[in-house]
């Protein structure tokens, strides 16, 4: 019997040294790639450089060879030069430089202003959406793109500017301001909307998100609100921690709020709130559309998981991936995916699988079949793998051709500045509306604007008739080709009187930006706004908030496999 124990303690300790020495030689050849990888890689780039028949840019082909490396991963895995250190600061950390408070565009090859922020240079010096720029501290701007512009327009805190601008058939004035700390906020409206209910926008979480949330807040409830209005829609993310600080403001210490788990274990984290709640008992409301995403998610995620907040909308993006940024020589940086997120109650949100590409190298989305059901604090069914989907589902609207064309062509823009011009002051931003008269003129002021386009309908009749003579066969059908074709064009004539109600909504929230900025754009919309209406009418209704949140009935089932797929379809576009 000794002889045997001694026989299996030598097994064992064999098998112990074997399993060691292939941990280190899979270690040392793991090494023995990278190395031999990135000597063929310098050697290459070094080779091109000496002898390409053409000068190189180096920097840009390197940057080039980087990115195409990154991209077979996912989109969110990326290579920052030093050169664009700022940009990527001012898209993923904080909004804060110095410059004028102005956004800019390019038309015609001619730089305009696009915005203008309250309280900034641009505004105080009266420059409006609408002007033309032609010089900056007399440098001729033509031909120049907005990256070179916006360069051009940022600069250190306090230092002068000159500014020559150009403003319809008028004759050219110059500007002279001083540059300013231009922060522009992440809650870029809040204040109380009908029901006496709290609403709070916020646009993105970065720095200072969690903060500028918080005294949003304090400052609705000395109004003693019914409920609040947390609205994410088209928020894309950020910051990971500022949305567990916003979610501790409506839930109990000591939740997890959201954990992360990825290949390196020394990175798993769970992420609890620390303090007690700012606000925990008032109705909540958080509402959410296609292109709400990471951020965003983990705060409408983990409010629906325990249990504490409707979510009103359509299904979120589906980011369920976490990021971190690490250093690289000469002020460089990799920004890298590092791990997954889960909610309270588990599940994962990540629509996307960016590891098992097709073998032509598609992507697949997470298949009804493979989704999971996990259960919130009091035990409704939740699931993962496709975003977040609201207890309240609601059909995203889309705005008629007409309506997008006389946006996207300019016309909409082009004519609120006319009235800016004409109009020295409106109404009361939450008492203006455009009168028929005022609408009158709009008609009036494109009877010589070209604004024509194609119909879905036009295209699937032109794609009929393009399928048709090829077949030789639509000499057979042009007679009734062409009465179909003229009564689409006579319908469309009509488009801006059947269509009215949804353009008047778009020139009177670009108009009122135009005397109001921002804050009017919110508060001309809110009319209009139907998941708004419906976070109030669901607020006032106490009964309804507690059958959702205890999961009676049909709110027993939150996003059944196939009825978010059946809501993917409806909620049309996606956005990183």
């Amino acid at each position: 019997m000794a002889k045997i124990k001694s026989s299996y303690k030598a097994i064992g300790f064999s098998a112990g040294v074997i399993g060691l020495a292939l941990l280190v030689w899979s270690f040392n050849d793991d090494l023995f790639q990278i190395s031999k990888n990135l000597d063929v890689f310098a050697s290459l780039y070094k080779e091109v450089n000496i002898n390409y028949v053409d000068d190189i840019n180096s920097a840009k082909m390197l940057k080039t060879g980087v990115d195409a490396m990154l991209d077979n991963l996912d989109p969110y895995t990326e290579f920052v030069p030093e050169s664009e250190i700022e940009d990527y600061k001012l898209r993923y950390v904080s909004t804060q430089y110095g410059g004028i408070g102005a956004g800019i565009f390019v038309r015609d090859n001619k730089i305009y202003v696009s915005d203008v922020f309250e309280g900034f240079p641009a505004q105080k010096a009266d420059m409006r959406p609408g002007d033309q720029l032609l010089k900056i501290n007399d440098i001729d701007l033509n031909g120049k793109n907005n990256d070179q512009v916006s360069l051009l327009l940022k600069g250190a805190k306090g230092a002068a500017i000159k500014i020559l601008v150009k403003r319809d058939a008028a004759a050219p004035v110059e500007k002279n301001l001083v540059r300013e700390e231009i922060k522009q906020p992440n809650v870029s409206y809040f204040g109380m909307v009908d029901g006496n209910m709290g609403y709070i926008k916020l646009d993105k979480f970065l720095e200072n998100s969690a903060e500028e949330v918080t005294n949003a807040l304090v400052s609705l409830k000395k109004n003693n609100p019914n409920g609040i209005i947390l609205d994410l829609r088209s928020n894309g993310g950020g910051i990971l921690q500022e949305a567990v600080k916003i979610v501790n403001l409506f839930v109990a210490k000591d939740q997890e709020v959201v954990s992360q788990k990825g290949k390196v274990k020394e990175k798993n984290y769970s992420y609890r709130t620390v303090s007690d709640p700012l606000e925990p008992n008032l109705p909540l409301v958080v509402l959410v559309n296609a292109h709400s995403a990471s951020a965003s998610e983990i705060t409408a995620g983990a409010l629906q998981d325990l249990d504490r907040a409707v979510v009103i909308g359509q299904r979120s993006y589906g980011k369920g991936l976490v990021q971190q940024t690490f250093n690289l020589p000469y002020n460089s940086l990799v920004k890298i995916t590092i791990a997954k997120y889960y909610i309270p109650s588990g599940r994962c949100v990540q629509e996307v699988d960016y590891t098992h590409r097709k073998d032509d190298g598609s992507l697949s989305k997470v298949a009804d079949s493979m989704m999971h059901e996990f259960k919130t604090k009091d035990g409704r069914s939740v699931y993962d793998g496709s975003g977040v989907y609201p207890d309240l589902f609601m059909k995203q609207e889309k705005f008629a051709d007409i309506t997008q064309t006389l946006v996207g062509k300019l016309f909409i823009f082009d004519y609120a500045n006319k009235y800016r011009n004409t109009h020295p002051q409106i109404a009361p931003v939450k008492g203006f509306t455009l009168s028929d008269a005022d609408y009158a003129d709009f008609v009036k002021y494109l009877s010589d604007k070209n604004y024509s386009y194609s119909t879905a309908s036009e295209k699937v009749l032109d794609a009929f008739k393009t399928e048709a003579t090829k077949e030789k066969g639509f000499s057979e059908v042009q007679t009734e080709y062409d009465a179909l074709k003229a009564k689409m064009l006579a319908s469309k004539k009509n488009d801006l009187q059947q269509h009215k109600d949804e353009i008047k909504q778009v020139l009177e929230n670009e108009i009122a930006s135009r005397y109001y900025f921002d804050k009017g754009r919110y508060e001309v919309n809110f009319k209009y706004d139907k998941e708004l209406a419906r976070a109030v009418k669901t607020m006032q209704d106490k009964n309804q908030v507690a059958a959702i949140l205890k999961g009676e009935g049909s709110y027993k089932v939150i996003g059944k496999p196939q009825l978010a797929m059946a809501g993917k379809k409806k909620d049309s576009g996606e956005d990183n």
